[in-house]
């Protein structure tokens, strides 16, 4: 029997892959591999079906957030609050611009920053929020905004997993003054490589992004900044233009799987199943319940994940430590227990594969395979 892996990009290569390797070919015989015309027509076209102004392609998620807090003048000094439960990248930006991460516990529900917290951690330093729109959910962009408003601070949109998703009818990235995207392979729309963008209505934060991506320069050879080598390749911007019109349908089929699981997992008392906020629309880059049992070893939810894996199940933890108690982080002076709901969240999370392709059967599998599990490690 096949393992379910987490996800299976060699399934949706197989319905578009003529249209991909059509695109690639042309690249190839244009002899232009970095920026140009293919480059520029995504950026138009992303920024266009973003509902933005302005979309400037970049090397990574990474980076589009980093050049996004430099494009707005954040660094030594200032602070910027996020969340202590997601991918460290969010807060290793703030400390590579020489600014401080500030952290904020998250809601239970939604395992996304808990708004409500937000405005008690600003100080006169706080220069910008960065809410994560973690596994597809998004956050209340309605309450952030309003609070950054407020104490007037700029709010950077990661949407890293979150690509298509939207709050009150709006899609995210383009509620906050700058939306950051990843386009590594797993997300929602992936290159075949790493890839990132930035998307904002502000044509002056835009110009900023493009010349810090390419050395600072302002025309060849002349360099008004200090920028770093940021540029989407030609190659990865045709195959994304390729991928953009499934996005949705895509997305879709995305929503459906999550039906699928919340149907199927209903029942079950130990888990803890996602769930939507009133007025967002989660495009459900990963599935992630929660296992709130118990057992001798106070490892359940890790037994579960190597059980699971023996009957041919690739689940996956996002994420077992909190950002706030890294060791890269240990000199901000956190301590366990500080932000309880985080802790015992990246204890209990468990994320199920999840994936346009999956087929019902193989959601069935993964049900039945959990529901085992959670029988054996009971006893």
């Amino acid at each position: 029997m096949r393992n379910i892996p987490p996800i299976d990009l060699v399934r949706q290569y197989k319905v578009i892959g003529e249209q991909v390797n059509a695109a690639v070919q042309d690249v190839l015989a244009s002899g232009r591999f970095i920026g140009g015309p293919i480059v520029e027509s995504f950026e138009q076209q992303f920024a266009a079906y973003m509902g933005a102004r302005e979309g400037v392609a970049c090397n990574s998620g990474t980076d589009a957030l980093y050049l996004a807090l430099r494009a707005l003048q954040i660094g030594p000094g200032d602070e910027v609050i996020t969340t202590p439960f997601t991918f460290i990248a969010t807060a290793e930006v703030i400390t590579a611009v020489g600014a401080t991460p500030i952290f904020v516990d998250i809601d239970a529900q939604t395992f996304n920053l808990d708004v409500s917290q937000l405005a008690a951690a600003i100080t006169d330093k706080t220069k910008a929020i960065i809410p994560v729109h973690l596994f597809g959910q998004p956050i209340n962009m309605t309450a952030v905004m309003e609070i950054a408003q407020t104490y007037g601070l700029a709010v950077i949109e990661d949407c890293a997993q979150a690509t298509g998703a939207q709050w009150a009818g709006q899609k995210v990235g383009s509620i906050g003054h700058v939306g950051c995207f990843s386009f590594f392979p797993t997300k929602n729309l992936g290159a075949y490589g790493d890839g990132g963008a930035v998307i904002t209505n502000d044509r002056s934060i835009a110009a900023s992004i493009r010349q810090l991506r390419e050395h600072g320069m302002v025309s060849r050879y002349y360099h008004e900044a200090t920028g770093i080598n940021s540029r989407l390749d030609a190659l990865q911007a045709a195959i994304l233009q390729v991928k953009l019109p499934y996005l949705d349908c895509w997305n879709d089929a995305r929503r459906q799987v999550a039906d699928t699981y919340h149907q199927l997992l209903q029942p079950v008392p130990e888990i803890v199943l996602p769930q939507e906020q009133p007025g967002g629309c989660s495009v459900w880059n990963q599935y992630t319940i929660r296992l709130t049992q118990e057992n001798s070893s106070g490892r359940f939810r890790d037994e579960v994940h190597s059980q699971l894996l023996k009957l041919g199940v690739s689940s996956m933890v996002y994420y077992p430590l909190p950002l706030h108690l890294q060791p890269v982080y240990k000199k901000l002076g956190y301590q366990p227990g500080q932000f309880p709901v985080a802790e015992r969240t990246c204890n209990q999370v468990l994320s199920l594969p999840i994936f346009p392709e999956l087929s019902f059967e193989e959601q069935q599998r993964v049900v039945y395979s959990l529901k085992d599990c959670l029988i054996l490690e009971r006893v």
